[in-house]
């Protein structure tokens, strides 16, 4: 349990303390971009990779106490939850965003709030936000809260990192951005800044994030060992 706690703290922190803060901004202007930007793909595979080899000891070991179990209600509610979740996570993937590495340039396009941009900066962070959450609904023993909590804090607190970052790097351009669309899903729709279109985020990518979706759901027991579905 010991190493999977660390793994996951190391992951959350590497992104918290450095990639969204002026330490990152040290690193970039000592060493550039480029290798700045390889060097933390590789901690963070190093990371991911740690994550998973510490996963199955840890769920196996005598520490890992069950404090909640699944129950026919929260698999049902998980099942939508996870719905939701990809549809955030697919198209905002596939969604140009200034906010994505390498990607700022879409700034200086006329129409660069687009689709998923008018629903949230960062629907990838918050899709994987409910994905974590669903899993934690339904998986409550102390591992599996390590390992989905890890990602929860992140993907919640992923979002206004990036903002400050982004703020700092690119001033006016950035505040105009930020100013039109919001952080949190919908919130810049409720309050009359962005309108919903569907028909921008692209039917192909919504279906396809349904598709995969379902294919999760039925190919979970085979790839994971557990079911998702009744």
């Amino acid at each position: 349990m010991t190493m999977l706690i660390a793994a996951s703290a190391t992951f959350v922190l590497i992104h918290l303390l450095v990639s969204g803060t002026r330490v990152r901004d040290a690193l970039t202007g000592a060493i550039g971009e480029g290798p700045y930007m390889g060097l933390f793909s590789l901690a963070e595979v190093a990371c991911l990779a740690w994550l998973i080899v510490a996963f199955g000891p840890a769920r196996a070991s005598a520490d890992n106490a069950l404090l909640w179990s699944i129950t026919p209600a929260t698999r049902d509610i998980q099942i939508v939850v996870q719905l939701a979740a990809f549809l955030l996570v697919v198209p905002g993937i596939l969604t140009p965003n200034p906010t994505g590495v390498g990607q700022v340039g879409v700034l200086d396009k006329s129409d660069a709030i687009r689709g998923m941009l008018r629903i949230s900066r960062h629907p990838f962070l918050w899709g994987v936000a409910l994905w974590s959450a669903g899993h934690l609904l339904v998986n409550g023993s102390t591992a599996d809260i390590v390992l989905f909590g890890g990602f929860f804090v992140l993907a919640v607190l992923g979002p206004p990192s990036i903002d400050a970052k982004r703020k700092r790097k690119l001033g006016e351009r950035w505040g105009a951005f930020a100013a039109q669309t919001s952080s949190v899903p919908f919130a810049a729709i409720f309050a009359g800044r962005q309108k919903l279109r569907l028909g921008e985020i692209g039917w192909w990518r919504i279906a396809l994030a349904v598709v995969l979706w379902a294919v999760t759901l039925w190919g979970h027991p085979y790839a994971f060992g557990v079911r998702a579905l009744p």
